[in-house]
């Protein structure tokens, strides 16, 4: 089974909480996960800390754990995939992206996310998700 990872499960493998059992628990051999997923996880970690220490920590994590995941390029289809979503789907367009680049995997497939915008929309897609 092919699993894919948005940025919020990036994210939560590397901040203690809730989320984080449920993101190591969906871990697979691989795990895919969009190109815009490191980017969005970077630009997060002001908000995850004020201490630049504990910020430099996880980006050294995430970057790190970025040399073990399958990374779906974000390319003209991606961009493509991700404006056909937006015309039909409440979404903002990161996640739109993150959605597109989860529908090139093969199926079945399983999206980890704890952000409830893309839930139903990944439900639609016929993914079965994982969250909190």
């Amino acid at each position: 089974m092919t699993v894919f990872f948005d940025t919020s499960a990036v994210v939560a493998l590397h901040v203690e909480g809730p989320l984080r059992r449920h993101a190591l628990d969906a871990l697979g051999q691989p795990t895919c996960v969009s190109a815009l997923a490191l980017t969005e996880a970077l630009a997060l970690l002001p908000k995850l800390t004020d201490e630049t220490v504990l910020q430099a920590d996880l980006e050294d994590a995430l970057r790190l754990q970025w040399d073990h995941y399958a990374v779906v390029p974000v390319d003209q289809r991606c961009l493509d995939d991700a404006a056909a979503l937006l015309r039909d789907q409440p979404l903002r367009l990161a996640d739109a992206l993150h959605l597109a680049a989860a529908s090139r995997l093969p199926r079945p497939l399983t999206f980890v996310t704890f952000d409830p915008a893309q839930i139903p929309v990944a439900l639609s897609l016929g993914f079965d998700v994982v969250s909190n």
